[in-house]
């Protein structure tokens, strides 16, 4: 009698690709699909530049706009960034979380020398699942395992009103888009 192997999912197995986005052209793909408006966000716990945990439950009453970019040592990102800490000195109400998987010391850093004081520099490197469950973690590509440059707006009661998967890693979001939805 032979035996045949079973097999067994690796549990470094990539995820199915869902969404995609583009890095310098070529084809990457997430995770999952961001939420769609009119849905609760999602929740979430990640890790301020003190080490402290943050989630969704923090922000209850205010209006949060998810920054959401792969990481702080880009062009790209350190100009939305500055571009953010702008709008939420701007918009009522509005907090301003910048998520990557940057470690908390490396935002702190980054964001006294750069003087911006009005966001919430928030890592998820001690929640990956953060990634899968606003569908902008990167599963293919040299920048697999970052997280991919999207917007998240949610209002007061943790309901998302407008997101923005960008559509190459290397350009700005839509603040515009992202504004108008606040005003």
């Amino acid at each position: 009698m032979s035996r045949q192997a079973t097999p067994v999912k690796s549990p470094h197995a990539q995820e199915q690709p869902v969404a995609q986005t583009n890095l310098k052209g070529i084809p990457v793909h997430t995770s999952g699909d961001l939420p769609t408006p009119g849905d609760a966000a999602p929740a979430f716990t990640l890790v301020k530049t003190d080490l402290t945990d943050t989630g969704l439950r923090d922000y209850a009453g205010h209006r949060v706009v998810l920054n959401i970019f792969p990481s702080l040592d880009t062009p790209v990102c350190a100009n939305s960034l500055r571009k953010f800490n702008g709008l939420a000195t701007s918009v009522a109400n509005t907090t301003v979380l910048a998520v990557s998987a940057d470690l908390p010391p490396a935002a702190k850093r980054f964001c006294a020398a750069e003087g911006l004081d009005h966001l919430v520099p928030a890592s998820c490197f001690r929640n990956p699942d953060f990634g899968k469950a606003y569908g902008v973690l990167l599963v293919d590509g040299p920048m697999r395992g970052l997280l991919a440059r999207a917007v998240v707006v949610l209002d007061e009661h943790g309901q998302v009103l407008h997101t923005q998967l960008v559509p190459e890693l290397s350009h700005e979001p839509d603040y515009d888009a992202a504004v108008a939805v606040l005003a």
